[in-house]
């Protein structure tokens, strides 16, 4: 799907997404849903046009960068809109990141102006001489009193609406410049194809709005048809999940293959769930081990629809469906995307081999910011190398075998760090897993996992018990040569886990 096909040349992303709702006679829908009450498309759409106006006041001009590092909320929505209703670009930031790695974000994409909530953070520390600053506050003060803006900038399709900085599995995040019609797209592809979101939905994220499967999960997907996105802003707890679904009752609930993994761990300690409000699941980030998925299904009756997409493509580009589900993959591509798998010469990959995942589709990010290397890598024309590895099935089904720079090569055959897991995870007493290479005293690779056990289960023998289960389920050559427990795996704010970090850091795990 191109957006030129469908779209004016003028197009303002935060126009169709709350706009549009009031120009429909939706005005009066709860456009946002928290624990403090309910803001209608209406009441959003001012506090968005207030803000807008507030920008011109402090001299915001036409593709200055707006920063905000707040939790959800209506304010972070009043400001991402806002920015781009100016036709600014707004760049959501990681409020659980370190001042040093903010600064060097900021650094990097230069704000005219910050918007930040105070608890904890000192803006002026972080972000350059002459960029405004804006506590929580006051962002709000400005957006209520300005008289809003007459109408939404005029901005082009194809002109920067936001940037989004990339988890960083290995290292530093990077700008992902992103247009204004890539949200459409994914709207028309994810959420109607896949999702088929309607306006009496309610959508929940466990993963936050700052990063793309948050932001297209509780964001664009609901406001595409005047749905309504509940917000939380706490640390997602399986405690704190159930209630956030107990007390709203959403009917679409999007969560990450940890999440999933402690939430089962919770309810089956004995703590009280609810999902009966729910009619759909998803999943991304990681790939949904099958035992994860048939142990959920066990208890809630609702299946997990897993697929991945990645920041630079905005949103999911494959997925499962409802009623056809193939556990443990991560489904066929999405209407609208198109997806290779190619081997080492650049030739496409036959059925069962594993390869490169190349996709093509119109959210495709236009560069990275101030990364022109970087960017000359990734894209290849109209396709972009996802660094992933990946098979797909004779039924064409796609199942992840892991990053391209996780894969292991023991006694010359590849191991996918995905399939060791999956098995790993299979283990009654095993909460979550995480594969990495290390080498042995000959110098060559073998598999070490780092298992986070469940709480209830004794460790005394597992790792032999671990061992002599993989046994079971694995070629020789793919077993674990090592197996070290831990409290729980790094992980990105996207739920990713960062096996960078285990490689680094073995001897303080």
């Amino acid at each position: 799907m191109r957006a030129c096909d469908h779209l004016p040349d003028r197009f303002n992303a935060a126009e169709w997404f709350v706009g549009r709702n009031v120009t429909l006679a939706r005005g009066g829908r709860a456009a946002i849903v928290t624990d403090e009450g309910e803001t209608s498309y209406g009441e959003l759409d001012l506090l968005v046009r207030g803000f807008a106006a507030a920008l011109g006041r402090q001299g915001v001009h036409a593709g200055d960068r707006v920063a905000l590092i707040l939790p959800d909320g209506p304010l972070f929505l009043t400001v991402f809109w806002g920015a781009i209703a100016a036709g600014a670009v707004a760049v959501p930031l990681n409020p659980m990141l370190k001042a040093e790695r903010l600064g060097a974000i900021l650094a990097d994409c230069d704000p005219r102006l910050l918007v930040f909530d105070r608890g904890g953070l000192d803006g002026a520390a972080i972000c350059r001489a002459g960029c405004a600053l804006w506590e929580s506050e006051e962002a709000r003060r400005q957006a209520g009193a300005a008289e809003p803006a007459s109408g939404y900038a005029a901005t082009y399709r194809d002109g920067f609406a936001f940037f989004l900085y990339s988890s960083g599995t290995t290292g530093e995040p990077k700008g992902v410049v992103h247009l204004q019609h890539d949200t459409w797209v994914c709207s028309r592809t994810y959420g109607e194809e896949i999702l088929g979101i309607r306006s009496e939905d309610r959508c929940f994220s466990v993963a936050k709005l700052f990063f793309a499967y948050g932001l297209g999960n509780a964001q664009y997907f609901p406001f595409d048809v005047g749905a309504s996105a509940v917000l939380f802003p706490g640390r997602p707890t399986p405690e704190a999940v159930f209630e956030q679904v107990r007390r709203h009752r959403p009917t679409l609930f999007f969560g990450v293959p940890t999440a999933y993994a402690h939430m089962l761990a919770a309810m089956e300690r004995g703590g009280a769930s609810d999902f009966s409000s729910v009619r759909l699941c998803a999943s991304a980030g990681e790939s949904l081990p099958a035992s994860v998925f048939e142990r959920w299904r066990e208890k809630t009756g609702l299946e997990i629809l897993d697929g991945i997409g990645s920041t630079e493509t905005c949103h999911m580009f494959l997925s499962n469906r409802s009623g056809a589900v193939r556990a443990g993959s991560s489904g066929k591509e999405i209407p609208g995307y198109d997806v290779r798998i190619v081997d080492d010469s650049g030739g496409d990959a036959s059925a069962g081999e594993i390869g490169d995942l190349l996709v093509r589709g119109d959210s495709t990010m236009g560069f990275y910011w101030n990364r022109h290397e970087a960017t000359k890598s990734t894209l290849q024309g109209d396709w972009i190398r996802t660094g992933d590895k990946y098979r797909r099935d004779a039924d064409g089904f796609y199942w992840h075998a892991g990053r391209s720079d996780d894969m292991l090569k023991v006694s010359g055959q590849w191991v996918s760090p995905v399939e060791v897991e999956a098995a790993l995870s299979a283990h009654p007493g095993v909460l979550e897993c995480a594969v990495v290479g290390e080498e042995d005293a000959d110098g060559l690779i073998k598999a070490h996992a780092f298992v986070a056990p469940r709480p209830e289960a004794a460790t005394d023998n597992l790792a032999d018990a671990l061992k002599a289960f993989a046994e079971e389920k694995l070629e020789p050559f793919k077993r674990p040569r090592w197996i070290t427990f831990v409290p729980e795996l790094p992980r990105t704010a996207t739920g990713k886990v960062q096996r960078y970090l285990l490689r680094q850091s073995k001897a303080s795990l």
